[in-house]
């Protein structure tokens, strides 16, 4: 077993990084999230990297899309309203079809709003972040172990695919201290033979580029891009299910609340009701599989979600509708307690009709 440390969220993100084969950090500090910026601005000099804190999160942007255009592994990270200065940006990554990882650690908006917790950007995130036709992978963390764990996953995503990765946490994961193992076996790279290295004479300039004339080019780039999407969807969907074996409701919950939400289901299967819980831990592509199959089976799902119930749309989308959706939510930065997810498990187990 591997020696675990205690570490902060965003910190572990930050270490994770590193360890990636990141050495280019470009950022502005944001809270919840300025702890990464600080983790990168002592290490980076440590590990022949670089460390630079931007004029603003547009400059952090765009300075991502020169190293990723190099072939170098960049990352950028901010704070709901500093994610909103950056879609440009994000579009032109796209454009390029240019890999990076782009980390958001939520906090309640809309406009500046307050500095807790919030999990409002999930639309954002997974509705393209930017103009024009486009993804991004959207990785959810549920603890500080995910934090690092999946910024390797991010990372080697976003070269497998070419295409940006997020990490859409939020306060409460950015803050909160965990024992850590930061042992991830085998961190896969990947050839980059399009990037501007220079040719040494011996092959033609490549060039990176989201400018397109001709409309008939655009078009077909476009439509080998979301080829490219349809490949992460049918190979890169990530969840956990907790006690689904035989459940009859199932709460569909990511990030931090999932963990409030395995209180509420412990303490409801104690008193009976059978329920339990699909994670999806990609946001996009979304579990859509999973949750058809579990509306075969379940009466009723209830999604937890820090926000006004952006998550329920994409839930009743994979399940065609078949069964109620409820909502259990709270925003602004408000967290529910284990008691408002069980109260609405038992909403949810009054349903009646056939499963």
């Amino acid at each position: 077993m591997s020696e675990k440390v205690l570490m902060k969220g965003n910190e572990a993100l930050a270490e994770a990084a590193l360890m990636a084969g990141c050495r280019h950090y470009l950022g502005y500090p944001i809270t919840p999230q300025t702890e990464v910026a600080a983790y990168m601005a002592k290490r980076m000099p440590q590990v022949g990297g670089v460390f630079l804190q931007a004029e603003s999160e547009i400059a952090a942007i765009n300075m991502v899309i020169g190293v990723s255009s190099a072939g170098k592994r960049a990352m950028t990270s901010s704070s709901s309203p500093g994610i909103s200065l950056k879609s440009e940006g994000l579009s032109y990554l796209a454009g390029c079809d240019l890999p990076a990882l782009v980390v958001n650690v939520q906090r309640g908006g809309p406009g500046l709003g307050g500095i807790q917790p919030s999990q409002s950007d999930y639309f954002e995130a997974t509705r393209g972040a930017g103009h024009g036709d486009f993804r991004m992978i959207v990785l959810a963390p549920a603890s500080v172990q995910e934090m690092a764990s999946l910024t390797i996953k991010g990372f080697e995503l976003a070269d497998k695919y070419r295409m940006t990765s997020m990490i859409l946490a939020d306060g409460v994961l950015g803050q909160m201290m965990e024992p850590v193992s930061l042992d991830f076996g085998e961190i896969k790279t990947f050839d980059k033979p399009w990037a501007l290295t220079g040719t040494g004479g011996k092959r033609k300039p490549n060039i990176v580029n989201s400018l397109y004339m001709d409309p008939a080019e655009l078009e077909q780039l476009n439509f080998e891009r979301y080829a490219r999407y349809q490949s992460v969807c049918e190979n890169e969907v990530m969840i956990e299910e907790y006690m689904m074996e035989d459940a009859e409701i199932c709460v569909v919950a990511y990030g931090a609340v999932a963990r409030v939400s395995k209180n509420a289901i412990n303490e409801a299967r104690a008193r009976g009701v059978k329920v339990g819980m699909i994670r999806p831990i990609t946001l996009w592509p979304f579990p859509k599989a999973a949750l058809r199959a579990a509306a075969e089976r379940v009466r009723a799902f209830v999604t937890v979600e820090l926000s006004m119930g952006q998550m329920v749309d994409d839930v009743e989308l994979a399940t065609r509708c078949m069964r109620p959706v409820l909502l259990c939510n709270r925003t602004g930065g408000m967290i529910p307690a284990p008691e408002e997810v069980l109260a609405k498990i038992f909403e949810a187990d009054s349903i009646g009709g056939a499963k």
